[in-house]
């Protein structure tokens, strides 16, 4: 009798020694969405040229330090919530419509979008002023039209998109937390010019307007129920202004491997801290 009580204990201790924990996390499928501040363009290695996509992006440092076992990484320069779902033209050609990569086993998912469908790249380049005033203009008040900014009422439009894009994100995978991540800090106040040639008044301004951007973002994503990752705090003395061993987003004359108002490789280094401490947080 004692030989076979001892014969089954063996026998249940080799069973639960080999039965995984049930603490267990389960390997992540990740999904990463985005525009080029998380595709990470010209910053080493480029895996895809017509995105202008890095391996050590977020999303790809991310996947890396949660131990995820799948990674389908189609942030693409350029992206718009359009192209979410409509095949994006690159100078090599299309690329898929970025929802496809969604699977009914995505676990995680990470979205960053909007900055172009309002056009703040662009408008951040506008302001650019090698002279000041009264040589130089002022581009701020370019954007105020009948006593209404224009970057907000833009902002305040793309509110019913990215409603729809999360319900569209949460109908392709079921099983999957989303995460809307925000955009860091571009201007800081004051500025530094001429270091960064934007003079006072319209670094203060872009500042302004990325952090109403922000914050829209934020908004919707709690409105939706889904998490946000505010890329805008950590990034906060990393801004164009900062030494070249300080700094998280290149100027407009980069001194780093990246695109000029992008993340460099630090920059994405930092947002793939803040990113990995988000999404483990919430398991």
């Amino acid at each position: 009798m004692a030989r076979r009580t001892l014969t089954l204990l063996a026998a249940l201790w080799l069973i639960l020694s080999l039965a995984p924990p049930a603490h267990a996390a389960q390997a992540e499928v990740y999904v990463a969405l985005g525009d080029s501040a998380a595709a990470g363009p010209l910053v080493p290695n480029q895996v895809h040229l017509g995105c202008l996509r890095s391996d050590r992006n977020y999303p790809h440092l991310t996947a890396q330090a949660i131990g995820a076992s799948v990674l389908r990484d189609v942030t693409c320069s350029g992206a718009e919530t359009e192209d979410m779902y409509e095949p994006q033209g690159t100078e090599l050609g299309d690329v898929a419509p970025q929802l496809d990569a969604l699977t009914q086993d995505t676990t995680l998912v990470t979205v960053q979008i909007g900055a172009n469908d309002v056009g703040l790249t662009d408008f951040i380049e506008d302001c650019l002023n090698i002279l000041p005033p009264p040589i130089g203009d002022a581009c701020n008040d370019d954007y105020n039209v009948g006593g209404q900014d224009k970057w907000r009422v833009d902002t305040d439009n793309l509110r019913p998109t990215l409603t729809t894009l999360v319900s569209d994100i949460r109908a392709r995978a079921p099983q999957a937390r989303i995460f809307m991540v925000g955009y860091a800090t571009y201007a800081r106040q004051n500025g530094c010019y001429p270091r960064v040639p934007i003079i006072r008044a319209d670094a203060n301004y872009i500042r302004a307007t990325l952090q109403y951007f922000n914050q829209m973002l934020a908004e919707q994503a709690a409105a939706a129920g889904i998490g946000f990752i505010d890329l805008q705090t950590p990034s906060v003395g990393h801004d164009p202004c900062a030494s070249s061993g300080d700094r998280w987003i290149e100027p407009y004359v980069p001194t780093s491997p990246a695109a000029p108002f992008h993340p460099n490789a630090r920059g994405m280094r930092g947002f793939a801290t803040a990113v990995t401490a988000a999404v483990t947080d919430s398991r």
